[in-house]
């Protein structure tokens, strides 16, 4: 790297709590960030799940480098024994250290490529001497270009649920049938929302922890005399229920997450859902009566349903990183040296050890995809791992690889999960232990979670 490109910017693209941990971590080690931001605020996406109560407390969210950014300006750190919903998350750390960083951080910026500057991907020549450009869309469509001397991309999957079809495809009809559509985990204690659901018959289609938190949702409204008559779930999942479908129960050793599990089995228990097993959605039709029809591969139709909610997971877009030598997993699409330390199959959030730049690297040199971007399609991400992520690669960036290379992250014996998980009072918390959290949507009951940060 030349003179000129190392006194260019990091540019971070999301103001999420990872893209702002790494901003701080940058400024930490004297090296000047630009967070780009699509949203109008910081942590848009944890607003979108701001009834969520996280799995997590206080004193596991708050990044050690942001804390001290934030102290001069007299900001008190909420009790680090309690458990932030995702509003608190948002208006009581991550938009005040966002504040701090002022000018460093742009919203309404919608990051459209990255490349390069004057190298597409298949030219060699002098390419790491380049600076990056990248590209943007501001207010009113404006667009700009800015370079950088490296980028972090901590934008998350927020934005990219994964669809209803089994094959990882929209089914037919999905997309004309969105106005009945939701990806999200609803939040019934938003009036216009619980009149949406109230009294219907609605499909839940998933079987992870947001799945269990929006099966316990409708079970709670069905159970509410005064709206609730009526009120009726059909699970859809794709393969059979045996023993592990509702998670490991009492036994789970994330309880929280366990609660979720036990949530789901009451609301089949006590009538409330409908399971329907091998179940892969192939085609979603309308019938006369405005009311959606599912269709599995194997030819079966369900009786029609007023609202179907889809929580099958969520995908990275690597779209406007085209341009880019990305190392990624084929099955995970997350960093290759990555995706065997996450794979769903062999590990939960205890399990995944703490990791940073080496194992985030690409063949393009200093690009990162961080926090839950770098996951990919694994669904269980840790804000604490995050924060260990931009660390290291923050120390990577400013040439101390001693640091870079060295853990500092100390998880508890029962991993950095902890929280509340289906439970809104400590009081409740205490007596189930932690949890593990994933992304916003299929953190709690009371919120989604998959995507985000615990």
């Amino acid at each position: 790297m030349n003179a000129s490109t190392e006194a260019l910017p990091v540019v971070v693209i999301g103001a999420g709590p990872i893209g702002l941990a790494a901003a701080a971590r940058l400024i930490e080690r004297g090296i000047e960030p630009l967070v780009l931001e699509a949203g109008p605020a910081a942590a848009s996406a944890v607003r979108d799940w701001s009834h969520v109560r996280l799995f997590s407390t206080w004193s596991e969210v708050v990044d050690p480098a942001a804390e001290k950014l934030l102290a001069p300006t007299g900001w008190v750190k909420p009790d680090g024994a309690t458990y932030p919903s995702g509003g608190d998350w948002a208006e009581l750390y991550l938009q005040p250290l966002a504040d701090v960083l002022g000018d460093r951080v742009r919203y309404n910026a919608t990051v459209t490529g990255v490349s390069r500057s004057g190298r597409d991907r298949i030219v060699d020549a002098d390419r790491e001497a380049q600076p990056f450009v990248v590209h943007l869309t501001g207010i009113e469509g404006r667009q700009e270009r800015i370079f950088a001397r490296a980028v972090i991309d901590a934008s998350g999957t927020w934005s990219t649920p994964s669809p209803a079809g089994g094959s990882g495809l929209h089914a037919l009809g999905e997309k004309s049938a969105a106005d009945h559509i939701t990806y999200r985990v609803p939040d019934l204690k938003d009036p216009a929302v619980r009149a949406r659901y109230a009294g219907k018959r609605t499909a839940v289609i998933g079987s992870g922890a947001s799945a269990f938190t929006a099966l316990a949702y409708l079970a709670d409204l069905a159970g509410n005399d005064e709206d609730g008559t009526g009120t009726h779930a059909t699970w859809i999942l794709r393969r059979g229920i045996s023993g592990s479908t509702f998670g490991g129960g009492e036994a789970d050793q994330l309880p929280a997450r366990g609660a979720l599990g036990l949530a789901a089995k009451a609301a089949v228990d006590g009538g409330y859902a409908d399971a329907v097993t091998g179940f892969r959605t192939d085609v979603i039709e309308r019938d006369g009566d405005d009311r959606l029809v599912l269709v599995g591969e194997d030819g079966r139709r369900l009786d029609p349903v007023d609202e179907v909610i889809v929580l099958t997971g969520f995908r990275p877009d690597l779209t406007f990183l085209n341009e880019l030598r990305l190392g990624l997993d084929e099955r995970l699409q997350a960093p290759v040296e990555l995706a065997p330390l996450i794979d769903p199959n062999q590990h939960s959030c205890g399990t995944v050890y703490p990791h940073g730049a080496a194992e985030l690297s690409h063949p393009e040199k200093d690009v990162y995809l961080a926090g839950m971007k770098s996951y990919g399609r694994a669904p269980t991400f840790l804000a604490m791992t995050g924060y260990e992520q931009v660390r290291s690669v923050a120390a990577h960036l400013a040439g101390d690889e001693e640091a870079a290379e060295r853990v500092e992250l100390t998880l508890p014996e029962t991993g950095v999960c902890g929280g509340a998980g289906l439970f809104d009072q400590p009081e409740a918390a205490e007596q189930t232990g932690g949890g593990c959290c994933a992304a916003p949507a299929i953190l709690a009951v009371g919120a989604p979670a998959s995507s985000g940060a615990c």
